[in-house]
């Protein structure tokens, strides 16, 4: 801080004498002309200004007034003024000049030396004051200003902290809904696998117990010829016949169904039963086909593939009960799979009504077997079952969407095939007499009553038959002795028919061999078997004999 003292004494020797009293004190005089002088040094930076009274009477000091004016809130300058015992300034400029100097000290002359030396160190005391002053407000300042940056700065993070969180708020929330409709699905998907395992070791069950009912029916047809007992016997064969039917729809929906699936132009097979969709809907309800342009090939079983389209039509008839309706079969190409498909391309066949729908709250119910929103007696509840097992065991999905009041869309997706090959129709199941020509015949059959029917139907009409309850005795029947053919049942305990048909391909690569089974895995058969070796349970003993009579008459004779 500047340790020099600003002089106005205009009059003789007062600089002089002011000058000797501040310099051995340590502070430098420096002399000023006039007012301007003054306020010149002032602006320059001093500690103090000493003042001689005859100073104010000489120039306005309309400069030094302003200057005193404009200093900054922490400086109020020191003045010590000499004055005489007769003041000369007693005009109104002089008097108002004093006021405006605000920070001033009145020594009278003479004055003391140790008096004015006092005074000059007091006031460059308050002048350093006024320094700190300044400093610590200039640190103030700084401070504020970095606080006020800071916060800006914390504001800054804090607002993008908060949109941060909000966001992954957001993720958070959009996974966890994504989470809930995954387990919901899982869940859903873990339900009707569960029940399908049920539905599945029922129907394989039942269809043994037809498997029994109807050969059995066919025996006793054939040794009676009592007409009331004949028509007894057809009454209970066409009730085997209808439970048949049902087994199949209940394996369908298992997935355990043996389909014989072929390359198929579904657009054909939907116009070739166009017929038979109206009647089976009705006069009151209109049908429509809309075909995709071109094939719309699937790998299907076509006789499966007519039992689902006719169950969604009955369905769709009996949602349109009055009024009447439109009823809509669609098929087109998709690309793009659903979340369970692992195809991108697909043949998606759709049975649209314009009914009364199905309510939102049973909706996800409908495909499960027995679960049926008609009156009691007025249906089974596995048509749709039959059309999810269907889809699913045909490598696609099945799935349905519904408002009430404006109907229903049922729609299969199918993974679409690139190739064309002529899909044959299996031969109708029609008799044609052969002579009986005695085979002998090794029957492989884990269920006790399944196999003695069989061997009674065979051994009814001259065949020689060996039986065996599971794949290993069959096996070792072989090794004893070999036959003419072999009939094996595909789910069995221990090794399944195709495991048992692999093993004796091994041993007698040429043996005849008839498939029975009421579901199988049909990529596996079809590896070791025609489709023809195949005998769908429940069958009857016409079948059984025709099963017989084609293995041995297509084999190639075997080497004893």
């Amino acid at each position: 801080m500047e340790r020099h003292v600003l002089v106005l004494a205009p009059r003789g020797r007062d600089f002089d004498v002011i000058s000797q009293v501040l310099e051995p004190r340590g502070f430098g005089a420096i002399r000023c002309k006039d007012q301007i002088d003054l306020v010149d040094g002032c602006e320059r930076g001093a500690a103090a200004a000493i003042v001689t009274d005859d100073a104010f009477t000489r120039e306005p000091a309309t400069r030094l007034a302003n200057w005193l004016t404009a200093q900054p809130a922490w400086s109020d300058f020191p003045f010590i003024v000499l004055t005489t015992r007769r003041p000369t300034y007693g005009n109104a400029t002089a008097v108002g000049l004093l006021g405006a100097l605000g920070n001033v000290v009145l020594l009278e002359r003479p004055v003391n030396a140790e008096t004015l030396g006092r005074a000059a160190a007091a006031a460059l005391r308050a002048r350093y004051r006024q320094h700190q002053t300044r400093q610590t407000l200039e640190e103030l300042t700084a401070t504020r200003a970095t606080v006020e940056r800071l916060n800006a700065q914390l504001e800054d993070r804090i607002l993008a902290r908060t949109q941060e969180l909000a966001a992954a708020n957001d993720r958070l929330m959009t996974e966890i809904a994504e989470r809930e409709r995954a387990q919901t699905a899982l869940v859903h998907a873990q339900k009707m696998e569960a029940v399908g395992r049920l539905t599945g070791g029922i129907a394989h069950d039942f269809n043994n117990l037809l498997q029994v009912v109807s050969m059995n029916l066919d025996l006793l047809l054939r040794k009676t010829s009592d007409p009331a007992l004949a028509a007894l016997t057809g009454k209970a064969k066409r009730a085997v016949s209808r439970g048949s039917k049902l087994t199949a729809q209940l394996l369908s929906f298992a997935r355990s169904q043996s389909l014989v699936s072929r390359l198929t132009d579904v657009n054909g097979l939907l116009s070739g039963m166009q017929e038979l969709l109206a009647v089976s809907a009705g006069s009151h309800v209109a049908v429509k086909l809309e075909l995709s342009a071109g094939a719309a090939l699937a790998r299907l079983d076509a006789n499966q593939f007519e039992m689902a389209i006719l169950n969604l039509v009955v369905n769709a008839k009996d949602a349109m009960p009055e009024r009447g309706g439109t009823l809509t079969i669609r098929s087109r190409i998709v690309d793009g799979a659903l979340p369970h498909l692992v195809t991108s391309r697909h043949v998606v066949v759709e049975v649209a009504d314009t009914g009364s729908g199905i309510p939102e709250h049973v909706l996800s119910k409908v495909f499960e077997p027995f679960f049926t929103t008609k009156p009691v007696g007025s249906g089974t509840g596995l048509g749709l079952s039959q059309v999810y097992g269907f889809a699913r065991q045909s490598g696609g999905v099945a799935q349905v969407e519904s408002t009430l009041g404006e109907g229903t869309r049922v729609q299969m997706w199918f993974p679409l095939e690139e190739q064309f090959e002529l899909a044959t129709a299996p031969p109708d199941d029609v008799e044609t007499p052969r002579p009986v020509v005695p085979r002998r015949v090794l029957v492989v059959e884990d269920d006790v009553e399944v196999r003695r029917v069989i061997v009674d139907s065979l051994v009814s009409f001259g065949h020689t038959v060996t039986s065996a309850e599971n794949g290993i005795d069959g096996l070792a029947c072989l090794r004893a002795e070999t036959p003419d053919v072999m009939i094996v049942d595909y789910a069995m305990p221990g090794m399944t028919g195709a495991e048992v048909i692999a093993s004796a391909r091994l041993m007698l690569p040429d043996l005849p061999i008839v498939l029975a089974t009421g579901y199988a895995d049909m990529v596996e058969v079809g590896r070791l078997l025609p489709t023809k070796s195949v005998l769908f349970k429940p069958f009857d003993v016409a079948s059984l004999l025709r099963a017989v009579y084609e293995a041995c008459d297509t084999a190639e004779p075997i080497q004893k």
